[in-house]
């Protein structure tokens, strides 16, 4: 694809040569995550962060890239804090804020919402979720990270065996990166979730149709025995109609260390979009986990920022300019990544 002013709504948009591009460009981000060098080369650009549903990481993710190649954020979070509350189209809000932006963020509740505000937008607009339907920058993090992962020990995204637990119905992160992985090669995906929360059919038949081995399955344990990845998703009870009606699922499919340790390979790599419910009612992923070398929760967030800082260099067409406008920083002794 052409990336330069382009917006970024669905993974749909890749091939695997551009995954591959956006690889490669978050791999050169490092030393500036790393807060090793810094680089102005978005200096004077704004991001229009506009997060109508509740955000904490890839709303921060997203700004902190930004800020980290130069730029500056102005943030709007909420129904409630912003123009729509008073009865304001998304068209109009597009029109508006696009004119006070050089790139949008944007998370919205509704499903096609953020395609509908990019239809109006006059900058490019980045898809952080849109309702249940797909976040495709937390799948390029996802996919970023097991790549990572994998390559420890010399695997690569062809021929990965993945477990994908828990709300498939709801989950876009997990809508996303299938999609993705229909990039690559010789793919087996188990999807372990209860029936009513299984994965979107359409979805399991594009991994199909792919060529990928596809199980899907109710019963945690045996399907996390022979797989590299297990990715646990929280029940996204916000997408039920009644918290009653979220609690008939909750904790159904709870990884422990003692789980993990007799069921999983020694070197499974556990993935989670965050954030974990860590209410003792659900626990999809349990705190005695914190302390195993496999967890990756949070090397996912990590590589999240040099993914975002990807997407905004690639969109601005400023890849080439980054270090001609970079410095070395002396007064970061951090240990980070």
């Amino acid at each position: 694809m052409q990336f330069a002013g382009s917006h970024i709504l669905s993974v749909s948009q890749f091939e695997r040569e551009d995954v591959e591009r956006i690889f490669s460009v978050a791999d050169r981000m490092m030393p500036y995550g790393q807060r090793k060098r810094v680089t102005e080369v978005l200096n004077g650009a704004i991001l229009g962060a506009m997060f109508f549903e509740p955000s904490t990481r890839t709303r921060v993710s997203f700004g902190s890239a930004f800020n980290l190649l130069g730029g500056e954020v102005r943030e709007t979070t909420g129904f409630e804090n912003s123009a729509i509350a008073k009865g304001e189209s998304l068209y109009d809000t597009a029109r508006v804020l696009s004119g006070y932006s050089d790139v949008i963020a944007m998370r919205h509740p509704e499903v096609g919402s953020v395609n509908e505000f990019a239809a109006a937008s006059r900058v490019p607009v980045i898809n952080g979720g849109d309702g249940s339907n797909e976040h495709p920058s937390q799948a390029l993090l996802d996919l970023y990270t097991i790549r990572s992962e994998l390559a420890a020990s010399g695997r690569s995204i062809d021929q990965l065996r993945i477990a994908m637990v828990g709300d498939l119905r709801h989950g876009r992160t997990v809508h996303s990166l299938c999609m993705l992985l229909c990039c690559f090669k010789g793919v087996q995906v188990v999807l372990v979730s209860p029936e009513a929360l299984r994965m979107p059919p359409e979805i399991v038949e594009s991994l199909r149709n792919t060529g990928h081995k596809v199980v899907e399955s109710e019963i945690l344990e045996e399907s996390i025995a022979h797989v590299d990845i297990v990715y646990s998703t929280r029940l996204q009870e916000e997408r039920f109609s009644s918290l009653e009606e979220a609690d008939l699922y909750r904790g159904r499919f709870r990884l422990n260390q003692s789980i993990y340790t007799h069921h999983c390979e020694p070197n499974t790599v556990i993935m989670h979009p965050l954030p974990r419910d860590s209410r003792a009612h659900a626990r999809e992923l349990d705190d005695d986990l914190n302390d195993n070398p496999n967890l990756a929760i949070f090397r996912q967030t990590d590589n999240g920022l040099l993914v975002r800082m990807a997407l905004f260099a690639l969109i601005l067409d400023v890849v080439d300019q980054v270090d001609k406008h970079a410095r070395d920083v002396n007064w970061y002794t951090g240990g980070r990544f």
